[in-house]
């Protein structure tokens, strides 16, 4: 099962999330909810790089079975910060929708 969780700041802000785990809803390779998982959150990722031109610490550790976090840096410009938290909580909402409909392989806490 995928594990998900997100971390706040004390303005209710996501300051980073970590991934850790495997679907395993499918054969290696056609697993859609690994994909699912996978494809928000390598968008999200890229999206703060080339969208909101932030580089936020990455870490994936795809031989550990699964784990992947981010953890934001400090962002003092207005813009840069609401076009990261949209990213975010766009993300966050894209794993509520897939737990949703795949709730015994991701849970989110």
């Amino acid at each position: 099962m995928i594990q998900a969780a997100f971390d706040y700041d004390n303005d209710n802000r996501i300051i980073g999330f970590k991934l850790t785990g495997h679907a395993d809803s499918g054969p290696y390779g056609s697993d859609i909810v690994c994909s699912a998982v996978s494809a928000l959150s390598i968008s999200t990722v890229n999206g703060l790089s080339t969208v909101a031109s932030i580089e936020p610490v990455v870490v994936a550790k795809q031989e550990e079975g699964g784990f992947l976090s981010l953890r934001m840096p400090p962002v003092d410009d207005y813009i840069q910060d609401r076009i990261s938290q949209a990213l975010l909580q766009s993300f966050q909402n894209g794993l509520l929708d897939v737990e949703k409909q795949y709730s015994d392989y991701i849970r989110i806490n």
